[in-house]
């Protein structure tokens, strides 16, 4: 499988991108949607990522899923989300900080949570475009979104 210390620098790259999007976010985008289209917010997609994370924490501490919970409580609030984004992002790092290594379990945990964080990125790439919301230059370099 994957080294422990590769997960973690991809998982440490993934929540950057995060902290990079919601400093270009104004505090009523997060409220925007795809309308027309069958779509939840902008503030909702970054609650699920909050939530993925913190589930999938508990999930790898534990060795198995936990079920999934968010400690986030609102989503048109860009000081909260900003707040739980950190949050989320830094007791992850901690609680994998305290791992020397990585059951099979763990790291599929982990890899699934990797592919999580991406689906979102996805999503949050749709959203800005459909919206013409500017997209920070972390995410135009990675994604060749020039």
């Amino acid at each position: 499988m994957i080294e422990a210390s590769v997960l973690k620098e991809k998982l440490q790259r993934s929540f950057g991108l995060y902290d990079d999007l919601i400093q270009v976010l104004a505090e009523e985008d997060l409220s925007l949607n795809l309308a027309p289209l069958p779509s939840n917010t902008i503030g909702e997609q970054l609650w699920c990522v909050v939530g993925a994370r913190q589930s999938y924490m508990r999930a790898i501490l534990a060795g198995s899923w936990q079920g999934f919970a968010c400690g986030l409580k609102v989503t048109d609030n860009k000081l909260a989300v900003q707040e739980q984004l950190t949050e989320s992002k830094e007791s992850f790092l901690a609680a994998m900080g305290t791992l020397t290594s990585l059951t099979s379990q763990q790291q599929r945990l982990m890899l699934d949570l990797f592919e999580h964080e991406a689906q979102h990125h996805g999503q949050l790439i749709r959203y800005l475009f459909g919206q013409r919301i500017p997209f920070p230059i972390a995410w135009k370099k990675r994604y060749n979104l020039e």
